[in-house]
């Protein structure tokens, strides 16, 4: 990634710039609940708006599935974004192409903010198409992504801009790239990665791409029971896909080629209903009671994954181990955030998380700031692990090769 081209490669001096942002933040009765992914875009449009650059704001919000939709507008995000730049005003444009939002641009001053509507109104937008993608160009002198969190998909704004425009990548897109960078391509080892969630079949070309890359490699969540269930070992009434078995038992035969140690639980917590503090038992992962299902993974479990984080230099962790969400089934998760929060802060352990349930459930045992590195990104976090090539971050580097070559 030596070769993504930053903001100082670009000269915006007095220019009007493009910046594709991901504000698809929570929204409540109008008011933003969360304003982390507005939080984390600022040092972009800070250092634009220091360089008198009109800066022009282009995201999405929700599925509006190509029609004007009031309550998926970008409006109610003016006074956020306002309060967020220092009570900054924010103009706001009704569409993101056509006459009413050239007009916005062109009546704004050096260093104004505008913050175009909602994208996805054009169903162009997720259709990737070439001339829309042409038309939203025409609004500036200069391209910059900082929306990592959309960079997989193949969207107009995120590889269609750049073609018309020089670009370069936002200060959060270089921080989201260098993360994940540096934890799979140069880690300190041991290197650990803990894999939550429901079902294996969502998490194959994740943990096929990790077997080669880590030392130690913890399954939790109801992924885990999979795993359980294809050593022969019964799991109860739990969530399970017992047609994934051959896969899981595929998996476990190359671990062992790669040389990567799987971490499965031996013990665990169930109950026989999912609810809030519902009885439950603490059981070897072998006596699991058949009207039973797993929501946790028991005592002797942690205190492996504990000895595991404790030898480890760095760590990535997409998903939660346990049903976090509700107690008492939130135990195991909430320890292995404080363990890695706390490792992280000794400076013993580089730690990166990422994902939307992982996200969740840091945030839920109130440590969300404490890792050393926190995504913003949900299922552009989840293939960058598996290996695959971001079409935005392609796009990127592809007109950064182009202009070098122009040049």
């Amino acid at each position: 990634m030596a070769n993504l081209p930053t903001l100082e490669s670009l000269n915006v001096a007095g220019k009007t710039v493009l910046v594709r942002l991901d504000l698809n933040v929570p929204m409540q009765a109008g008011r933003v609940t969360d304003a982390t992914r507005i939080v984390r875009v600022v040092p972009t449009l800070q250092y634009l708006m220091e360089r008198d650059a009109k800066v022009v704001i282009l995201s999405h919000l929700g599925r509006p599935k190509g029609q004007f939709d009031p309550a998926q507008s970008l409006a109610p995000l003016v006074d956020e974004l306002s309060k967020t730049l220092w009570d900054r005003p924010v103009k706001f444009a009704p569409d993101c192409i056509g006459g009413s939002a050239r007009r916005a641009v062109e009546g704004a001053e050096p260093g104004d903010v505008i913050l175009m509507e909602n994208l996805r109104f054009h169903k162009e937008e997720e259709a990737g198409d070439a001339a829309f993608a042409a038309e939203i160009a025409k609004l500036g002198d200069a391209f910059v992504n900082d929306a990592f969190s959309c960079s997989h998909r193949a969207h107009a704004s995120i590889v269609g801009i750049n073609q018309h425009l020089p670009a370069a990548a936002g200060r959060l897109m270089e921080e989201e790239v260098g993360a994940l960078t540096r934890v799979l391509a140069a880690p300190q080892r041991p290197l650990t990665a803990i894999v939550g969630g429901a079902k294996v079949s969502t998490k194959l070309e994740l943990l096929g791409n990790l077997l080669a890359k880590v030392d130690h490699l913890v399954i939790g969540g109801a992924m885990a029971n999979t795993f359980l269930f294809a050593q022969g070992i019964e799991v109860g009434a739990s969530l399970c896909e017992r047609d994934m078995a051959d896969t899981a038992r595929a998996i476990l035969a190359q671990a062992k080629t790669s040389g990567c140690t799987i971490h499965l639980p031996v013990d665990v917590v169930a109950a026989k209903a999912f609810a809030p503090h519902a009885h439950s038992v603490v059981c070897p992962v072998g006596s699991i009671p058949p009207d039973h299902m797993i929501l946790d993974v028991g005592p002797q479990s942690m205190l492996s994954l504990s000895n595991v984080i404790a030898q480890s230099k760095t760590l990535v962790w997409n998903g939660p181990v346990g049903a976090f969400e509700t107690a008492p089934f939130d135990a195991t998760t909430v320890q292995i955030a404080r363990m890695v929060a706390g490792a992280s802060r000794a400076g013993t352990l580089h730690s990166v998380a990422g994902g939307g349930d992982t996200v969740a459930a840091l945030a839920h045992a109130g440590l969300a700031q404490e890792l050393s590195y926190l995504s913003t990104a949900g299922g552009a976090f989840l293939e960058w692990l598996e290996g695959k090539e971001l079409p935005g971050i392609a796009a990127l580097m592809q007109g950064h090769n182009a202009d070098r070559k122009r040049a």
